[in-house]
């Protein structure tokens, strides 16, 4: 009897275009599959799977706690969670970057204030900069933080600048490239490890095919 890996796949953007990689890397993933979004579980038997539709910022709990042997998540998110899971291949899919985001008149000050769903990462990244801020952990609006004076600047993704454009803001800095990642749960990495390195050996022939054909 064939294995099933559970999969922890976070909603919107990711969970899309991961549907279209595990497809093109020749999984029998249903064209429709990404569409259903009423279901938090969606069982596909004929690729050995069962996906487990959640937040992305849950999925890397999910997997390390074992309820699901495997996930998809962007690189922020495990940045951010520091979660104990093994990070197995850089899919490449969802590319944006974290940047720091200001006004276009913005000058340094002591002790300045920054605004972002990411404190865990903005503080080990200025504290290895050496310069000391504030850090206020907002999870939506960011944007609107240097707008009314609570922060100086912001942290946060950028993927086409668009919205910050339409904001008055500017990147000021880019801290890090930002891709989805394959994470595995520790125990099914030993106990399934032939299913999921067999995944793994698709997914990288996929990527290379791709890469390839630029």
């Amino acid at each position: 009897m064939q294995e099933i890996l559970k999969v922890a796949m976070p909603k919107g953007r990711i969970y899309k275009q991961a549907s279209r990689l595990l497809q093109r890397a020749g999984l029998p993933i249903p064209e429709d599959v990404h569409e259903d979004t009423r279901k938090y579980m969606i069982p596909v038997p004929e690729a050995g799977m069962e996906f487990i539709i959640a937040k992305p910022v849950d999925v890397p709990i999910f997997v390390e706690y074992g309820v699901a042997d495997i996930g998809i998540v962007g690189k922020d998110v495990l940045m951010e969670e520091q979660r104990d899971v093994y990070e197995l291949l850089d899919l490449g899919i969802a590319r944006c970057r974290m940047s720091i985001i200001g006004l276009p008149d913005w000058k340094p000050v002591l002790n300045p204030r920054v605004a972002t769903k990411y404190p865990n990462v903005a503080s080990r990244y200025f504290r290895q900069k050496g310069q000391q801020v504030e850090v206020i952990k907002l999870n939506g609006s960011i944007e609107l933080a240097p707008l009314i004076g609570l922060s100086d600047r912001i942290v946060d993704m950028v993927e086409t600048g668009q919205t910050i454009k339409e904001n008055g803001l500017v990147e000021h800095e880019v801290m890090y490239d930002i891709t989805s990642r394959l994470i595995a749960n520790r125990v099914s990495y030993r106990l399934k490890h032939e299913p999921i390195r067999h995944l793994c050996d698709m997914l990288q022939r996929s990527l290379h095919e791709t890469e390839a054909r630029k």
